[in-house]
């Protein structure tokens, strides 16, 4: 059946509130959507942060007063309500529909991202297999994206491999598949260590190839490749033990960060790795160097 939808152009002080209310007055869903385009990184743990612009989008039935409906609201509300419109939606498959955002995605010459529906669309080339899921990285974000292409261009073959934020462990995943010897993925977050266990299997993954650790585990043996694709603040604290992760001669790719942020990164690591020219897309950058010997 088709549905009526609620859109109101809220701030973030605005949300608990109007969410409450809307529920209460039988709102089948309520959803929150990014107005600007706006970036949010770095929460506080427990939180869950907001746009400053945000869209608060609010699912009836067909068929509910609309007029009725903002009279309603509005007395549950002290002050006027923020700019709304109305929007009849269309009865679809919306499983179907949420499948079809995600295509298989190339990177680099060799290195293909496949979701489990799609059939590989060059069956010789290197083919990830990995669905979106809880843990971060699919391959649809920047950051994620310059990481692989990294990856794909570098000479991984034989080579020992450090995913340090693995997430999804997609990129621990696709340094195996492009030939790495062996791999160590660590996370802060359990559900990620699990993702990605789940995810290796599915890419018919050796078990005894993929090693997982929570941070605090993590073995101090140096590795010939390190990439970290977490955050710009981490990636500064966390430079002299990344530094130490990677062995004379091995390599560094960092990302994550937004391209104001370059400079820090930068100073951070330049007296131990000599840095390559700094990779952008879409206003977020990628590091890379070689570990001084």
């Amino acid at each position: 059946m088709p549905w009526l939808q609620l859109r109101l152009a809220i701030k973030p002080e605005q949300a608990e509130t109007l969410e409450d209310a809307l529920l209460a007055l039988d709102a089948v869903s309520v959803t929150f959507m990014d107005a600007e385009d706006q970036p949010i990184f770095e929460p506080d743990l427990g939180t869950t942060p907001l746009w400053s612009n945000t869209h608060l989008l609010a699912l009836f039935e067909a068929g509910t007063d609309q007029q009725v409906l903002i009279d309603t609201l509005q007395t549950r509300w002290t002050s006027p309500l923020p700019h709304y419109e109305f929007e009849e939606i269309a009865d679809q498959d919306w499983e179907r529909s949420w499948m079809d955002n995600f295509q298989p995605m190339r990177f680099g010459e060799r290195l293909w991202i496949v979701p489990s529906w799609h059939d590989a669309p060059e069956p010789d080339a290197v083919n990830l297999l990995l669905d979106p899921g809880l843990a971060f990285g699919t391959g649809t974000h920047p950051t994620t994206a310059l990481c692989l292409e990294w990856l794909d261009g570098t000479a991984v073959k034989g080579k020992r491999v450090i995913d340090f934020g693995c997430g999804s462990g997609i990129l621990a995943i696709a340094a195996l598949l492009l030939g790495a010897d062996h791999a160590i993925g660590t996370d802060i977050d359990t559900q990620a260590l699990e993702a990605s266990r789940d995810n290796a299997q599915r890419n018919g993954i050796p078990e005894a190839s993929l090693d997982l650790f929570m941070p605090e585990d993590l073995p101090a043996e140096p590795a010939e490749i390190v990439v970290a694709n977490i955050l710009a603040g981490p990636l500064v604290s966390l430079a002299p033990q990344l530094s130490s992760l990677v062995k004379p001669g091995g390599l560094i790719a960092l990302s994550g960060i937004l391209a104001e942020q370059a400079d820090d990164i930068i100073a951070a690591y330049r007296d131990t790795f000599i840095l390559a020219p700094v990779a952008e897309r879409d206003g977020w950058i990628r590091v890379s160097g070689m570990r001084r010997s």
